[in-house]
Order: structure tokens, then sequence, then C-alpha cells
């Protein structure tokens, strides 16, 4: 079974905003054993959107159209969904009286004959009741096909589809079950992964399929199982994913259905009762932000010090000018004595530091630009590794984010 996504909107064509409508509602369609085939955008034009629903209707039982759904003449959604039907709008009674409440308790401005139109709806459209706005969503079928018509708005859209539309399409379909595995991996690129499991995906059954999606020093391997038994798609996905343990388990950091590394990072901290801070130069406080972005981070993350300047290392961190003097301040010397130093200034079990040059320009230091040192210290002492993650700033510093995340993650590990 497969659905398509229609998102319409001259503003996701020139990028003024970013289309997650068509994130969220493929995750979710994901999770009832809903295929999407297709995720097209088109402009707010008559044409266009017409040609689209063709094309869409021919691949696909399932047809979802997000956007151009408001009351200005630049919305034309409806009365294209009318032309495509040969259907007409139609005034429906319990629409226009929820707008009329929402502009009675929450809109100063009087309403309006335009607000009052949000109201019609095709004839042969099912309304779904907008909990959070004036535009009804719609449920239109014909000839064993659906077409799911859902504000842009993206608080409105979810609402609707979590809702309204889900239980709609799980009455309505049998459906298959669609299994996900996905083992995060760090410290090796796609192709020396590959090589090491070349085995496992040379053997891999017919219902079960391995994607590589790497993303700047990680790597995920994404099995995907898909059939009508769900017990015997676990049990290969499971099956698979031992066999890729056994030749990678070095480089495996979990599971991505287990969280983000950093949530799991907060997990493990949790489990032991253990804290931590940070001490960030060239990653200017992105380890600390994404710790925090886990509810619940303040139980094991005491605080953090961006040390961008080497004047900063020494007056507020304390590391020895003559440290730096001797061994520069991108080195392996200065990383152990940040993690070493924001460790006891917090007073944590863990502290975790980086100082690098992520360019472009070398600042206070010889290195070349991608040289960079991430320390981990503990009670047992500090862990220093080097690294060269090439010249694009951006990449860089996300690189080692990850980098500091996976070494903190083995740190906790061992103890």
């Amino acid at each position: 079974m497969f659905a398509e996504i229609i998102t319409i909107g001259d503003e996701i064509l020139i990028g003024q905003i970013i289309d997650t409508n068509s994130a969220f509602i493929a995750s979710e369609l994901n999770k009832i054993g809903i295929s999407v085939y297709q995720i097209t955008s088109v402009q707010d034009d008559k044409a266009h959107i017409l040609n689209a629903l063709k094309e869409a209707r021919s691949r696909a039982e399932i047809i979802f159209i997000t956007g151009g759904l408001g009351p200005t003449k630049d919305d034309i959604t409806k009365r294209t969904l009318c032309e495509y039907f040969n259907d007409t709008l139609v005034q429906n009674k319990e629409v226009l009286a929820h707008v009329e409440k929402l502009f009675k308790k929450y809109i100063s401005t009087p309403i309006s004959d335009i607000n009052r139109n949000q109201a019609l709806v095709p004839s042969k459209a099912q309304v779904l009741q907008n909990n959070f706005g004036t535009a009804p969503g719609m449920w239109i079928e014909e000839d064993n096909c659906v077409f799911i018509s859902m504000p842009g708005v993206p608080y409105e859209m979810k609402d609707l589809m979590t809702n309204q539309v889900l239980p709609k399409l799980v009455d309505k379909y049998k459906r298959p079950f669609i299994i996900h595995k996905t083992i995060m991996t760090y410290g090796l690129g796609e192709s020396a992964i590959a090589e090491r499991i070349a085995a496992v995906e040379d053997t891999l059954p017919n219902t079960i399929k391995l994607a590589y999606l790497p993303n700047l020093g990680k790597v995920r391997l994404r099995l995907t199982a898909k059939g009508p038994e769900r017990q015997i798609l676990e049990d290969g996905i499971k099956m698979v994913a031992a066999k890729i343990y056994e030749l990678i388990g070095d480089i495996i950091t979990g599971e991505e259905e287990q969280g983000t590394i950093e949530a799991v990072v907060g997990k493990l901290l949790t489990a032991k009762k253990r804290t931590m801070a940070t001490a960030e130069s060239f990653t200017g406080g992105k380890i600390a932000e994404q710790i925090t972005s886990v509810p619940g981070a303040s139980a094991y993350f005491v605080g953090s010090m961006v040390c961008y300047a080497t004047r900063t290392k020494i007056d507020l961190l304390k590391v020895p000018e003559s440290l730096i003097q001797q061994h520069s301040v991108v080195s392996a010397e200065v990383a152990a004595s940040m993690a070493k130093n924001i460790r006891e200034l917090m007073k944590t079990d863990y502290g975790v530091a980086t100082t690098g040059n992520a360019g472009p320009a070398k600042g206070d230091s010889d290195a070349a630009i991608g040289t960079v040192f991430i320390a981990i210290a503990s009670e047992k002492g500090v862990e220093v590794q080097e690294f060269s993650m090439g010249n694009h700033r951006t990449r860089i510093v996300q690189k080692g984010v990850h980098k500091a995340l996976e070494m903190l993650q083995k740190e906790i590990l061992k103890f």
C-alpha cells in the first residue's frame, strides 16, 4: 500500500519555509504500515496542482495534500479540488459555528465574510474538524482512492493527522507491518563499514533491506522489514542485527530507537548517578546545547564554559599559560588540562573538553585547519584523542560534537 504527499505553496519552493509536514506525515504513516511512494511540492497554481493530483493517483491509493486552505485569494486548494472532482463548494454549518466561536473567543478583529468562507467545503468531502484553526481538513473518497487535505500550519496538521486521519486509515485498511532497527556507528565511513559487513549484506533475506545513512562522522545502518507477520519480521531483523554486532561491535554506540546519542549518554549518567560538565573551544557550546536538549538533563549536566579565546582558557579555566606556550593552544596537553580543570571546577564525575582549529584562519595556533583534540576526564584520569576533520568549518564543529559524545559514552561504559 502506497501513499503520496503533495505540499502546496510558493513559500516552500522559494526556500522561505522548510517542509516539515511531509516528514511528520511520512513518519506517522510508516508506523501504521503505509509506505510513502513520493513527496511532491507544487506552486499555488491550479494547473500544477491538478497535474500533481493526477500523477499521484496513478501511483498511490492514499493522497495527502497540505497547504492552500487559508481565507485569501492565493489559497486555491478547495476550488482546485472541486474542479478535479467535478464538485461544488457548500457551506458546512459545523465549520461555520467553529470559525465564529474562534473569532469570538480568541480574535479581537471582527469576523468577515472572507473568514466565514472557511466553512465552504467540497460537497463530496467528509469534514475533519480543525481544533486549532479555521481551515477544516477534508477526506474525499473516489474509485478506491482517498484524498486527504489538511492545513499547512504544522500544529494544526499534526492534530488532525494524529486524532482523526490516522484512526480512520487504521479502520479502513488492512496494512502490512513495517519494522525498523537503526544501528548507530561512529568513527568509520560507510564504505569501510560496507567492507566489514559484506558477508551479512550478501546473505540478507528478501524481506529485509539494509540502508547506509552517513552524516558527519557517524553512519546509521537502517534495517527495514515489511510483511504480514510481525513476529517473523522482528525475529529476522534481530538475527541480522546480531550478525552486524559481531562484525562491527567496536564502533556501534547504540540504536536510534533507543534515542539520540545525547539521550543515551543521559540515560547512562542517570543510571550510574554520575554528572558531567563541558569546557568547549571550537565547538562553541554545541555539546552543552545537545546535552541540554534532552528533558531532565539537569539531573546529570552541571554546566559548561565556552573558552573560545586563549586568554579565557588561562584566566577562567586555569590552563597554565606555560602549557599553551610549550605545546600550542590546539594540543593534547591543553585539551587534557581543560577537561581536568572543568571537572574539578564544576565538581563533576566527567569533564569533556574540545580545542581545535575549525578555520578559516589558524588563530592562535599553527595547527592545520581541521586538527582537533577532544578530552574526557574522569576519576581514572584523562583520555585524549586527536582528529583531522577536514576543512569545512561547519562539518568540523558538528563532527567534533558527535565524537565528543561518542568518547564520553565509551568512558561511561568502562565503569
